[in-house]
């Protein structure tokens, strides 16, 4: 669902509407209603950006103002919410945190494989992260209303959150010189997955306890986000009923 409008984005704001991100045309002048609405997404840690107002031709017959909201279909939880409502020390889990998955068809697939595979909750950033749309809906097959999913305003908060649990937290990336297939799993775990494009960043690499990589021939770069996390994934689903 959308809404169009300054002022309508305001009022879903102050209602406390579950908002995914925030589109503007991109202007050299802002007035002041449109810099009230940028203050009280900033204040609540809603992401939002400027885009070329080719980006707006399919709302042309809507009286948008230039703004247009995108409304979550889903209820999204804080990390301390997501962790009183999942987390059970006397059960293995497996939290996925996601780094920069900005295209939404990936995390459509992302999302379909966690809940196939089992994973626990999704853990995403408020700034950096693909909205919760009806792509990624029809991407997931409607697998998004199957796991609970937790926007954070900084993923190393959530990574200490984990680790304060004693949740093993690994990064995958290709850079990495030991396997997915060199660790046990039968242990919660905390599994870090970036964009094909940049990798994880550096900060949140730091307080990974293990960067990991799929194995595959040199002759080709990178897998697909997607496939990279299917392929661990169920390494770890499979150690754990073997």
């Amino acid at each position: 669902m959308e809404i169009y409008g300054i002022r309508s984005i305001i009022e879903a704001v102050e209602s406390s509407k579950e908002i995914s991100k925030v589109y503007f045309i991109k202007s050299n002048q802002q007035s002041s209603l449109l810099r009230t609405l940028i203050s009280k997404l900033e204040k609540k840690s809603i992401s939002f950006s400027f885009v070329p107002k080719e980006k707006f031709k399919k709302y042309e017959n809507k009286n948008h103002q230039g703004a247009i909201a995108i409304l979550s279909p889903i209820s999204l939880y804080s990390i301390e919410e997501l962790i009183a409502k999942t987390y059970n020390k006397e059960k293995l889990q497996t939290y996925l945190l996601l780094d920069g998955i900005t295209d939404t068809r990936n995390f459509g697939a992302i999302i379909r494989t966690s809940v196939a595979a089992g994973v626990t909750g999704i853990i995403i950033s408020q700034n950096n992260s693909a909205p919760i749309n009806s792509d990624v809906i029809k991407t997931s097959s409607g697998a998004a209303f199957k796991i609970p999913i937790s926007k954070v305003q900084n993923l190393k908060d959530a990574i200490i959150h984990l680790r304060s649990l004693e949740i093993n937290v690994f990064s995958l990336s290709e850079k990495a010189t030991k396997s997915i297939y060199d660790i046990n799993y039968n242990r919660s775990v905390g599994l870090i997955m970036g964009s094909e494009e940049k990798g994880i960043t550096k900060g949140i690499l730091k307080l990974s306890d293990e960067t990991l990589k799929v194995p595959i021939n040199p002759n080709i770069d990178s897998l697909n986000v997607s496939v990279a996390f299917a392929v661990v994934i169920f390494e770890i689903a499979r150690q754990r009923i073997s």
